[in-house]
């Protein structure tokens, strides 16, 4: 699913109303008519207190356009016009003129000792600014976000909440509404997907309003959303006569004295994800432990309780190095030898990361399309510091493309970088925050590489079912009783899930989990 910008979305608003004969103000009437339903059909005729807040541009002719059929329908309704400047829209004045004469007069709001008494149980229908915002709210608009924000009024933003910014950082954080859930238009929005803006974004869906597909796929969209539609143009399907060595030989690199759990539960998600043959490369003090949790795995060892020698005899397809490696003078030398040496796909994590962030140099020998999983503290070692969440898109974006490589971003909805495509993840919740998540990652990545899906496929494709495995479990586990070992435990059900009809169309998404 693409993520549009507000740039693309206003070009698309036009080609459609362009290509397709439209005026622009029937276009917000189905706009705002489906914003309209989709409440309609929740609060079915109760006599709820509705606060419609509209500003003077398009989003508040959607606003207004819901205030007509919210009356018409005899609900509770007060619409206010937050009359910050005197520009005005044509479609605002045509839905405005409708309003009144229905004989609601909309309440215009031009101080704050105008501002509507809402209380506790009451909605506000946010449609002050929409998603083209530049500037932040000032003056008694501003006062008036805080008043909303501070009431416990259930607040719904329409396509936007008012004072966020599509494509930049807040600058004012008490200028933008905290919405309780966001109806927007077309498709996602960048700024529903930063960490930086969680405190605004609770819960969003996407409402279609019929904008020209074949206008927006010739946009080439770079950033995506990546749903169920999407994964199942990468799933690759199984041929009744292959044999294991169709599916490839995954090894995995790792371990130390201490954490051999990592490099184990590595090993097991290149196995559970269908890798023909897995093999691990390991310290000594790792071997019995691993052979005995990992029985279908074979088994290379080094030195005794830490890697340093590198002397990998396997003839693996694809090699996941990192978990639990340690960053030992010792593991560094060994590891900078094989790192000049390999020419194997690779799949980078943990240790092997920040030995790479100390060593930048080495990132010249790595094959091209090796994937890093950094968390963001990982990031941060290897990009440096970056101010905030479109800082740090657009260095990982600028290091993808200079090194050849693909970045998964760990973390709430997970972010695969390859080259100028960004693809936002759109699976998983906060039971992911628990040790060993990221190592299950690695291998369930590597085990695709290793079965021929291409390595950007393989770890948009692991990464969706890593986040899925959580949000199928925790109506078991809940999230504090999810382990990483969950991950390998619900990693069918994830798979299944794939092949099961949707009960709804629509996206619908919330804040997405830590890994």
């Amino acid at each position: 699913m693409y993520i549009l910008s507000p740039k693309q979305i206003s070009l698309a608003d036009k080609a459609t109303i362009e290509n397709n004969n439209i005026a622009s103000i029937d276009l917000m009437e189905h706009a705002a008519t489906l914003c309209f339903q989709w409440l309609h059909n929740r609060l079915q005729g109760q006599k709820i207190k509705i606060h419609i807040f509209c500003g003077i541009g398009n989003n508040g002719g959607d606003g207004l356009v819901m205030a007509r059929l919210l009356y018409q329908h005899d609900y509770n309704v007060q619409c206010n016009v937050v009359n910050f400047s005197e520009k005005r829209t044509e479609e605002f004045l045509t839905n405005y003129n409708r309003l009144k004469e229905l004989g609601e007069w909309p309440n215009v709001i031009t101080n704050k000792e105008e501002f509507p008494e809402v209380a506790y149980g009451d909605i506000v229908v946010d449609a002050i600014f929409g998603n083209g915002l530049t500037r932040k709210p000032e003056g008694f608009t501003k006062e008036l976000i805080q008043y909303l924000n501070n009431t416990e009024a259930f607040i719904l933003s329409i396509d936007f909440p008012s004072g966020l910014f599509g494509d930049k950082t807040v600058v004012d954080t008490d200028s933008v509404i905290k919405s309780n859930h966001i109806l927007t238009f077309q498709s996602p929005k960048l700024a529903f997907l930063l960490p930086e803006n969680k405190q605004y974004v609770n819960t969003w869906e996407v409402i279609d309003i019929g904008l020209d597909a074949n206008f927006i796929n010739s946009l080439e969209p770079e950033n995506h959303l990546v749903t169920k539609n999407e994964i199942l143009d990468i799933y690759q399907p199984r041929n009744k006569w292959s044999h294991k060595g169709t599916y490839g030989h995954s090894l995995i690199i790792g371990g130390s004295f201490g954490k051999i759990g990592a490099v184990t539960l590595a090993t097991k998600g290149a196995l559970k994800i269908g890798s023909g043959l897995v093999s691990t490369y390991l310290p000594k003090c790792g071997y019995d432990i691993l052979q005995i949790s990992v029985p279908e795995a074979m088994v290379e060892v080094d030195d005794d309780t830490a890697l340093e020698y590198f002397n990998i005899k396997t003839k693996a397809t694809v090699i996941g190095v990192g978990p639990g490696m340690g960053i030992a003078e010792k593991t560094a030398l060994g590891f900078e030898n094989f790192i000049k040496e390999n020419k194997l796909p690779l799949v980078i994590d943990a240790d092997a990361i920040n030995l790479l962030s100390q060593n930048l140099d080495l990132i010249k020998y790595l094959p091209k399309n090796s994937i890093l999983t950094p968390h963001p503290k990982e990031l941060e070692r290897l990009l440096g510091t970056w101010k905030n969440d479109y800082d740090k898109i657009e260095k990982a974006t600028n290091f993808s493309k200079e090194n050849d490589v693909i970045i998964v971003i760990k973390g709430a909805n997970t972010l695969i970088i390859d080259g100028d495509y960004k693809y936002f993840n759109s699976t998983g919740n906060p039971a992911l925050a628990t040790g060993g998540s990221g190592d299950v990652l690695t291998g369930i990545i590597t085990g695709l590489i290793a079965q021929g899906y291409k390595p950007k496929n393989a770890a948009i494709l692991g990464v969706y079912l890593h986040g899925k495995t959580a949000d199928i479990a925790i109506q078991e586990t809940g999230y504090e009783t999810f382990t990483a070992s969950s991950i390998l435990e619900y990693l069918p059900d994830a798979i299944l899930d794939l092949f099961r009809q949707e009960n709804t169309t629509q996206t619908d998404t919330q804040n997405q989990p830590s890994q």
